[in-house]
């Protein structure tokens, strides 16, 4: 009694669980179901197995009451041709007890075959829908992972749209505003590094016409002076380059 309501109990958490479970995990809700089906029908080919071999003794006594029929059927004949009517009359009355058992027998064995005829008709059309939900539990089980996979790429196409107002669109926004600075500074860098040439030019060609005058007057002081060299000091920059005379032809 006690165990028997312990038994109770421990079964109704279980009814609980698997309750819980079905919501989170319907394939393995369908898979527990499908073993525990495949289990049933074990042990519904075990009995079917059985009670076969129930319908097989009866067939081996139905034949064996057919034989006996058979031989006091023939023994009755035998005692009538030889006059004996008494033995013939206890004979008959045996023949007509057998003939009533193997009725009997008879009718009992057609019932046997026709329940396990039923049973295996059921058991076979059991396999058979066993098969079918086997095959759509694998179908499920594969649409399911599918749909959650397409699930997940929607729901990271949308986390991958560059809009401002995404994580991403943030991500690169602060990103080209660092390119940015960084392409204005060397902008800056190229612009400063542009100031004070022409001063610089400036400066040279000053020197260079300097070079020129302090030239003249150390050519002068030495007696070196020639009209190129002074026509030369009064040229700013370089000279322009004589082109040489045509050739004869």
């Amino acid at each position: 009694m006690i165990l028997g309501k312990l038994w109770k109990a421990i079964a109704a958490q279980f009814n609980k669980l698997a309750n819980m479970f079905s919501g989170y995990d319907p394939i393995a809700q369908m898979q527990y179901e499908y073993d525990r089906s495949v289990d049933q029908l074990r042990e519904g080919r075990e009995g079917l197995a059985q009670y076969r071999a129930l319908v097989e003794r009866v067939t081996r006594q139905v034949e064996g009451q057919r034989k006996v029929v058979s031989t006091l059927e023939a023994k009755i004949k035998a005692y009538l041709s030889a006059g004996d009517r008494e033995t013939a009359a206890k004979l008959a009355l045996d023949l007509k007890r057998a003939r009533e058992d193997a009725a009997e027998n008879e009718r009992q064995l057609g019932l046997h075959e026709q329940a396990y005829n039923n049973n295996l008709l059921k058991i076979k059309h059991a396999v058979e829908k066993l098969e079918d939900v086997k095959h759509k539990i694998t179908k499920y089980d594969a649409d399911l992972k599918m749909s959650r996979a397409e699930a997940e790429m929607s729901q990271l196409a949308n986390q991958f749209n560059f809009d401002v107002t995404t994580d991403f669109g943030q991500a690169e926004d602060i990103i080209q505003s660092q390119i940015d600075k960084n392409r204005a500074k060397v902008r800056v860098a190229a612009d400063l590094s542009g100031q004070g040439v022409e001063d610089v030019k400036r400066e040279i060609a000053v020197e260079k016409t300097m070079g020129e005058d302090a030239l003249k007057e150390f050519e002068k002081e030495m007696g070196l002076a020639t009209p190129a060299s002074a026509q030369s000091t009064k040229q700013l920059g370089p000279g322009t380059k004589q082109l040489e005379p045509l050739p004869e032809i």
